[in-house]
């Protein structure tokens, strides 16, 4: 992540002197979107979109999921980002784990970004949704993306997996994601970057009564909104997949361990074995990316060996209701 000004690359692109030692995370700023029906300017189409992502950024890594789980591998390829992002952001090396840019041949994913808006000034994130025709961003925005995925390419799908985001839950699903985004997924950052004391006491106090309130929802039912695995699900399980390896020490959101937590450890798990997931989660690039290129938090850039974490170890959420079952599309 980084921050491009008139053209120049700069690592500095959050400033918390200007807010009172709180991060504040700013908008994204290409919003267009994939439409089965073309009615958006972009239809929907096997093999047109490319998907840029990190495989250590767990808002990219919500993209990865729905990606799975609906079997839209061959229908969105992928370029995947090195995750030392720190001489001009993300990178395109081509090292263990990650893959040259498959779609623009860049080295560097700000170049995506100035090939879709030449003179762009603002932040360099992932994910990306790209369109090889008009070759511009269609989207940054990773809560706008996995809402596309869910069922705007369905004629692509290989799996015919139930819908993430159903009308009659969409109320609930929101107030879920609102709370979370808040306090969870947003959470960890606002306490792991902030710089005042009273930033990083409000943030983390939120936190864990978020997590505690998350433990009691997913005591007695299996999915955060009832017996239905929702985008909810997906937008909270990739934080928890990073807790115990990133955010408990490297953010200081230290007050328990997810393992402390027998619902969410046990959800987590759940999650992690649905069809295609396990493949999403790479914890070498998550931990080298946090502990090695966020110098501000970690100068030392030194990654940590521990903390093990086995997300294959066996759970009892099957007794708390169904977990969803894709089919083969079409059948």
């Amino acid at each position: 992540m980084g921050l491009l000004v008139e053209g120049v690359w700069r690592d500095d692109w959050y400033d918390t002197r200007i807010s009172g030692g709180a991060f504040v995370r700013p908008e994204t700023a290409f919003r267009n979107r994939v439409a089965a029906d073309g009615s958006s300017g972009f239809p929907a189409a096997a093999g047109r979109y490319h998907l840029y992502v990190s495989l250590a950024c767990p808002w990219a890594h919500r993209t990865l999921v729905v990606r799975a789980l609906k079997g839209l591998e061959d229908a969105l390829p992928v370029s995947i980002v090195d995750p030392d992002n720190v001489a001009q952001g993300w990178a395109f090396t081509g090292a263990d784990g990650t893959t040259p840019d498959r779609a623009n041949g860049t080295r560097f994913l700000h170049e995506v970004y100035t090939l879709a808006r030449p003179a762009y000034t603002g932040r360099v994130t992932v994910p990306v949704l790209w369109d090889t025709q008009t070759r511009t961003i269609v989207n940054n925005e990773s809560a706008e993306i996995i809402r596309m995925l869910n069922r705007e390419f369905d004629a692509w799908a290989m799996r015919d997996f139930p819908d993430l985001y159903p009308p009659d839950l969409r109320a609930e699903i929101d107030r879920v994601n609102e709370r979370v985004y808040r306090a969870v997924n947003n959470g960890v950052y606002r306490a792991g970057f902030a710089t005042a004391q009273d930033k990083y006491d409000e943030a983390v106090t939120a936190l864990f009564e978020t997590l505690d309130w998350l433990e009691d929802r997913l005591a007695p039912q299996r999915w955060l909104c009832g017996d239905r695995f929702t985008e909810a699900d997906v937008r909270l399980w990739t934080t928890l997949v990073r807790f115990d390896a990133v955010y408990h020490g490297h953010f200081k959101c230290n007050l328990r361990r997810l393992a402390d937590y027998p619902a969410l450890w046990g959800y987590t798990r759940d999650v992690y074995a649905l069809p295609g997931v396990a493949v999403t989660v790479d914890l070498a690039q998550i931990k080298h990316h946090y502990y090695g290129s966020q110098v501000k938090v970690n100068p030392t850039r030194i990654v940590p060996k521990g903390p093990p974490v086995d997300f294959t170890a066996p759970h009892d959420r099957a007794r708390l209701g169904p977990a969803p079952v894709p089919s083969k599309a079409g059948a």
